[in-house]
């Protein structure tokens, strides 16, 4: 039986239609010493790094987009984990979305990814290379049933969850997003080493990849930080409250008009469109 799969046409990892932002429009880092600055959903980064694309380890999405930029710590991330799954012969790590050249907001797909610090990875391993034609529309393979609730038994690798694993004990890391379901079966799977699972949050979406956020440079002065997950696993009554019916009366999420950019990032569109 055919595996089911999810076009990335859809909001998982691709450019949206709408009109481009201002940031996508500077197709080249910013000079300067590596500075995230801002918050993660409303900030940029100067002296990005470019995620080398040729690796043994790994294979970069979507190049065409121009999406693999990031803080050299991310780079080193990226480079490090999927090292250590190649090392233990799990497979081949997949990168999705970095950030752009100089960081900033996109015009569909993500509300983060603007400092340079968070990374799209496909909850695949493949024990194969994929082609370039595979890996400019690639299909990410959708583990959660369609209501929702359990991750699809014959979908799930144990490497999957090793890879979590790995990343969440990484000391860059400070957050981890992927589906309710999917976190629910990490929960179900861990054993007795849990303290890994705080940094494992649930999230709407992510039912096909898990998006990795790093933690500010400590000399990034103007990288805003976020708090930090509640104590405990996050596998009780936190992440059951996301199967829960919603309340009578609540509202549907409205989407906000954005904030203006950090005053150092406007400066930064101001200096390099002019």
């Amino acid at each position: 039986m055919k595996k089911p799969l999810i076009a990335l046409a859809c909001a998982l990892m691709c450019a949206g239609a709408t009109a481009a932002t201002p940031w996508q429009k500077i197709t080249h880092p910013i000079a300067g010493s590596p500075q995230s600055v801002g918050t993660f959903s409303n900030g940029c980064i100067i002296g990005a790094h470019p995620l080398p694309l040729e690796s043994d380890n790994y294979q970069v999405m979507r190049t065409d987009q121009r999406r693999y930029f990031g803080h050299p710590h991310l780079v080193a991330f990226i480079q490090r984990l999927s090292s250590q799954l190649h090392q233990d012969n799990l497979g081949t790590m997949l990168v999705g979305d970095m950030g752009m050249a100089a960081g900033g907001r996109f015009s569909s797909g993500h509300a983060s990814h603007q400092t340079g610090l968070d990374v799209d990875i496909f909850l695949q391993l493949p024990h194969y290379r994929w082609t370039s034609a595979q890996l400019l529309r690639p299909q990410a393979l959708d583990l959660v049933s369609a209501d929702g609730k359990r991750v699809v038994s014959s979908r799930w690798q144990p490497q999957l969850g090793t890879m979590v694993r790995l990343a969440a004990q990484d000391d860059e890391v400070t957050r981890i997003f992927v589906s309710p379901a999917i976190k629910q079966r990490l929960c179900e799977d861990a054993g007795a080493d849990r303290d890994w699972l705080r940094k494992v949050r649930p999230w709407f979406g992510h039912r096909a990849h898990m998006h990795v956020r790093l933690r500010c440079p400590a000399d990034s002065l103007e990288c805003e930080e976020q708090a930090p997950p509640p104590p405990g696993d996050g596998c009780g009554y936190e992440l059951q409250s996301w199967f829960e019916p919603p309340k009578p009366g609540s509202q549907p999420h409205k989407k906000k008009t954005p904030p203006p950019p950090p005053p150092s990032c406007q400066a930064l569109l101001d200096r390099h469109l002019l």
